[in-house]
């Protein structure tokens, strides 16, 4: 009789871990509460890149049916990007706009998409993102440092120089002091064509240059034109140095907490909206530029090949002139 209570009690006990354990799995799934996001970009409610996740947020919650919920925080209403990234890793319900200069800050090799002419266009961005070179960096992104990557295929523009000073050559940028993203690939770029790299955040950008504490900033038309820098800025030197790929990444903690079809619908939709928006950034930057121009900035098209030879020896200073050859091969470039 003992052996058998003893049996059945272990049964018992088996059953109710099964019970548990299937309803931990099912988490928000199974208790009908809607999961509630936030998604932060540093960039105005008016930037391309905004609006873009204002349609991510709008599809996701059409898709949902409940199950989920995002909502946009533009402007960084809810911090610097640093900052609420770390909050994301941390396992905040928080998706963040980021780029490749930003996640090379945690794998090195990432932030090679951000060095100055490593890109021709966004076609060529896209094949990258497609490579097992890059599924690598996603996977190192996730497994070391809680970071995963929904999309990265959002596009938000080539970046050009603004200025108040003509720019034709690379000579002309020496002794200028020029906003830039705050990291390494970002900096020896700029460093490399001659400028002083500052780093600043955005909504400082324009006060920063009016009240001449920079010399200028290098941007996109989609970010440059709602920001109106064209204000404060005479001349946009249209150099391209840098393709703005953007991504939409949470916290790997907190993504795993949540139910499949939810994980899926997040990868889906950030992706799909990605591709979409991207084919738009073109036509907008175009009738930014007519904008601008209209408002009185001097929009020069440059002969580029002398800003590239310059920021050729950015590569070898960091480490990433046998990168490139590797990518470029694996692209049969």
């Amino acid at each position: 009789m003992k052996k058998l209570v003893a049996i059945l009690s272990v049964a018992m006990a088996a059953m109710t871990f099964a019970f548990a354990n299937g309803a931990s799995e099912s988490g928000a799934k199974s208790s009908g509460k809607t999961i509630e996001l936030k998604v932060s970009t540093s960039q105005t409610e008016q930037a391309m890149i905004s609006r873009s996740y204002q349609m991510f947020c709008d599809k996701l919650n059409e898709k949902a049916q409940g199950k989920i919920h995002a909502t946009l925080y533009p402007a960084g209403q809810l911090g610097g990007d640093e900052d609420v990234i770390e909050q994301a890793i941390q396992g905040a319900p928080i998706a963040v706009n980021t780029d490749a200069a930003r996640m090379g800050t945690y794998v090195h090799d990432m932030g090679i998409m951000m060095m100055g002419y490593f890109m021709d266009d966004y076609d060529m961005a896209l094949k990258i993102t497609q490579t097992a070179t890059f599924k690598k960096w996603t996977d190192e992104l996730a497994s070391k440092h809680g970071i995963r990557v929904l999309a990265f295929d959002f596009y938000d523009g080539p970046r050009h120089f603004l200025t108040n000073k003509e720019i034709k050559t690379p000579a002309d940028l020496k002794g200028l002091s020029i906003r830039t993203i705050g990291s390494p690939v970002c900096t020896e770029s700029i460093a490399a064509m001659g400028a002083t790299p500052i780093a600043m955040s955005w909504g400082e950008v324009y006060n920063g240059i009016q009240s001449k504490a920079i010399d200028g900033a290098e941007a996109q038309d989609t970010s440059t034109y709602p920001s109106k820098l064209y204000e404060v800025c005479k001349y946009m030197t249209k150099t391209g140095h840098f393709q703005l790929m953007q991504g939409l990444i949470v916290g790997e903690s907190w993504f795993k907490t949540l139910p499949s079809d939810v994980q899926t619908l997040l990868v889906e939709t950030a992706q799909e909206v990605g591709a979409e928006t991207a084919k738009m950034v073109l036509d907008e930057a175009a009738k930014s530029e007519k904008l601008m121009a209209d408002a009185g900035m001097v929009i020069n098209e440059v002969d580029t090949a002398p800003f590239k030879a310059a920021v050729a020896s950015a590569y070898d200073k960091l480490g990433y002139a046998e990168l490139r050859k590797q990518i470029y091969a694996e692209l049969g470039k």
